[in-house]
């Protein structure tokens, strides 16, 4: 996990619907795939620790508890950053949210990207 964002041009900032679609093959899987596929070549993907837990409360929610280990699990293993949260992301997610119609865990994917 790392502290701070180093997101480049190019580099995708993925949120939990994002997962969803890809983990559960929903609508933009193949979108998700294609952008995992290429972290072997030229992508970087990344995730807010945020995000990661609208992951676990949904899944926890509509799963249960054994399932929803399941999936944070392969969550995990793919080839992704998974970000901490510090002072200046929280402030800068809540500027995106006081402007913008979105959820507070999507402003955290927003403020990365």
């Amino acid at each position: 996990m790392n502290d701070r964002p180093d997101v480049s041009p190019g580099d995708y900032v993925l949120d939990a619907h994002a997962l969803f679609a890809f983990l559960q093959d929903e609508a933009g899987q193949e979108l998700v795939s294609e952008l995992v596929e290429r972290t072997a070549t030229d992508v970087t993907l990344h995730l807010s620790l945020i995000n990661f837990g609208e992951i676990a409360y949904i899944t926890e929610r509509e799963l249960g508890t054994g399932r929803s280990s399941q999936i944070l699990d392969d969550v995990r293993r793919l080839p992704m950053v998974l970000y901490g949260i510090d002072e200046q992301c929280v402030l800068a997610a809540a500027q995106v949210k006081a402007h913008h119609a979105l959820s507070y865990a999507d402003a955290f994917a927003v403020a990365l990207a």
